[in-house]
């Protein structure tokens, strides 16, 4: 068996052409543009690239992007007071706020103080609650991407299906298995405190595998499941300079029927997810 690659790359191309379409014919009529906020502090050059990436999907998709910088010696009063403003400017839809952030800079609280109308990240204990009760608002970006990636490939009802998700981060495991429970999959998170032997049994008996751990070629492709669908979230740069994920790759396509890349695969979701929460928040707020 040779596993199918999922093009993430142009599903979230199909995905930010249709939002482009959407927003054009919505405001042909006089409507304000979306508007989304990125806000950088200090000058990590990933970072950099990341706001500079995200910007430039804003101009694809027809989203105002706001640039709001702080230097890396900001306080988090100076922070809070830069939400305060984004929160009450009407014309911004969305806040994103780049992580992460200087030391001395407390992330949470930076969440928190998002409105979560406009938290596009999908981070805020609200929207998180939400997704728990099963009426989600916003959803974290990357998970969201996997779902849309799962259905767009598979095309078929997931209920049922056995779901392992490796890696229990606020950002990805935790959201990523409430949307795979929500699609009504039958969920297993494991993380650093499980036994090693009991995750290889589950990860060998599971129909969806999503890791997200940040550890090149963690997961032993071979552990996969003949027929599965393996999603590698992680990214990591090698000493010579090459990217893989948190998948064997090679081991794993040999028995997976669909595999994402990396790169190539969950990435471009992310920032797709990203325009696709902004101009959901901007039909709310404007009430279309």
């Amino acid at each position: 068996m040779t596993a199918t690659l999922i093009d993430g790359k142009g599903i979230a191309k199909e995905l930010r052409s249709a939002l482009h379409d959407e927003v054009a014919k919505l405001t042909a009529g006089g409507v304000r543009v979306p508007g989304l906020a990125v806000v950088l502090v200090g000058d990590d050059p990933a970072s950099q690239i990341y706001v500079r990436n995200k910007h430039r999907a804003c101009a694809d998709v027809g989203i105002k992007s706001f640039a709001c910088t702080l230097p890396a010696a900001a306080t988090q009063q100076e922070l809070s007071k830069l939400i305060a403003e984004l929160n009450a400017n009407e014309e911004v839809d969305g806040i994103l706020v780049q992580f992460p952030l200087p030391g001395g800079l407390d992330e949470s609280k930076v969440v928190e103080e998002i409105d979560p109308s406009k938290d596009v990240d999908g981070f805020h204990p609200y929207n998180v609650g939400r997704l728990v009760q099963r009426i989600p608002y916003m959803c974290a970006c990357t998970p969201h991407g996997v779902m849309t990636l799962l259905h767009r490939t598979l095309g078929k009802d997931l209920k049922g299906q056995n779901a392992v998700v490796v890696g229990a981060s606020n950002i990805v495991g935790r959201p990523m298995a409430l949307e795979l429970l929500l699609a009504g999959c039958t969920v297993t998170v494991t993380h650093r405190f499980s036994k090693p032997q009991d995750q290889k049994a589950l990860i060998k008996n599971a129909d969806i595998v999503v890791v997200a751990v940040g550890k090149p070629k963690f997961l032993d492709g071979s552990l996969i499941k003949d027929g599965a669908t393996v999603i590698d979230v992680g990214i990591n740069r090698l000493e010579d300079g090459h990217l893989c994920g948190d998948v064997d790759f090679a081991e794993a396509s040999k028995h997976a029927a669909y595999i994402t890349p990396v790169p190539g695969g969950v990435g471009p979701m992310t920032i797709a997810t990203l325009m696709e929460n902004t101009v959901t928040a901007w039909k709310i707020h404007v009430g279309l």
